[in-house]
């Protein structure tokens, strides 16, 4: 048996098990490769020089079992590798925290946000940080930045130092503990400040499959329009913001439940792989006059 062949064996098991995905895979074939690449001890991204190498049973007999496992636990493929992938960058992650998935990490490596920064840009706050991938991929796109992430979660914080250790970045990002933006009294304001809050509304949670559930609930649920961290963070956020700085948000499918709850508020859809109604950008003055 090869490698593709594996693989292609192991996605028919998935999808006959009819396992959820989302987690960084959006089909039984991604996640099938995922999984037996890591099983067998090849690279992730190299499926293309490997696909046509020979596995043997030992290695057949792992990746099946990873992939049992993922169908009797239903728990997320990066909980059980300890490893998600975010824009070609490696993070370490466990239950603590939710798989590394947001749209805002496009919009920092396309550079999407870009034109919104200036020559002054110095502080940059990643806030609901989670496992940090947020801010270390801010880091690693704008060199002359000093990014603090923030989190309420002191085990998620505990995920984040391991990932800013894991790339040498614990001379650029400072992470503190607290709930939103109270976490930041006392320090200077921003110049741009990124969010992937909890938004997900409280009839979403109730229809969540297990995959999902898996995750801290907390880093999920928004409360029962989705909107409860965001109206705290975007009525006090002007405070903790330089006179040009700005605001990225995400907010995944809820669009209509913003749009209700903040229905004067300008604001910059930024386009994603998911459409352009999930990353908002908001200026500080509009903030103000919203």
């Amino acid at each position: 048996m090869t490698v593709i062949e594996l693989i292609e064996q192991m996605s028919a098991r998935l999808e006959q098990a009819g396992v959820s995905f989302g987690h960084g895979t959006t089909n039984a074939f991604d996640e099938a490769a995922w999984l037996v690449l890591w099983a067998v001890g090849h690279p992730l991204d190299g499926l293309d020089l490997v696909a046509e190498q020979p596995v043997g049973d030992a290695q057949v007999a792992k990746a099946a079992a990873l992939i049992e496992r993922r169908i009797d636990t239903r728990r997320p493929a990066a909980y059980l590798t300890g490893e998600a992938w975010l824009q070609g960058v490696p993070f370490s992650v466990d239950e603590r925290v939710i798989v590394p998935r947001s749209l805002i990490a496009e919009c920092i490596a396309d550079a999407t946000i870009d034109p919104w920064l200036g020559a002054d840009t110095r502080r940059v706050l990643d806030l609901c940080t989670g496992n940090g991938s947020l801010a270390v991929l801010a880091a690693m796109a704008w060199p002359d930045v000093d990014v603090t992430a923030s989190d309420l979660s002191a085990d998620a914080l505990a995920v984040a130092r391991v990932n800013v250790r894991r790339h040498e970045l614990q001379e650029r990002i400072q992470l503190m503990q607290g709930d939103g933006l109270a976490a930041l009294a006392g320090q200077p304001p921003f110049d741009l400040i990124l969010c992937n809050p909890p938004y997900v509304n409280a009839q979403s949670m109730a229809e969540l499959p297990p995959e999902f559930r898996a995750e801290p609930e907390m880093a999920l649920a928004g409360g029962r329009d989705g909107m409860d961290f965001i109206r705290s963070l975007l009525r006090d956020a002007p405070a903790h913001m330089t006179p040009a700085a700005v605001l990225v948000l995400e907010i995944g499918h809820e669009r209509e439940h913003f749009e209700a709850a903040f229905p004067t508020l300008d604001v910059v859809w930024l386009p994603t792989s998911a459409g352009d109604d999930q990353v908002l950008l908001v200026t500080r003055d509009a903030l103000v006059a919203g």
